[in-house]
């Protein structure tokens, strides 16, 4: 699924534009713990969150994920924008609660990771 349809499916503003926003995003996931976004790394991935700090970017570089959505209109901080400018990690921002973003994906048809076969 494209950045832009994910971006309109869930109304999200655009804190960071990808360079291409018809970027093609394989898989999405939900976390709320750096620890199961580090566990759940898979390439061309978009991570659901509500976490706001500096780490979701430097997790999301580090396991090379495609996009960020921070859910439940929970804005991060100007270092948080920065930072994943500096990485060129694309940033969306919904209003909509992780259930509902998850649930709204999955449904236009975006897999969750447990259901490829190898997520790496």
């Amino acid at each position: 699924m494209k950045l832009l349809k994910i971006q309109q499916i869930l109304e999200a503003e655009i804190l960071v534009e990808a360079d291409n926003m018809d970027k093609e995003i394989r898989v999405a996931f939900s976390a709320d713990l750096i620890s199961d976004v580090l566990a759940m790394c898979c390439e061309q991935a978009l991570l659901i969150t509500g976490m706001t700090h500096v780490q979701v970017i430097k997790a999301a570089r580090i396991c090379d994920l495609s996009a960020v959505v921070f859910v439940r209109g929970k804005r991060p901080g100007p270092e948080v924008i920065e930072l994943a400018k500096h990485n060129g990690i694309p940033v969306l921002l919904s209003r909509l609660t992780m259930y509902e973003a998850s649930g709204l994906l999955f449904s236009a048809g975006l897999s969750g990771i447990n259901q490829i076969s190898d997520p790496h």
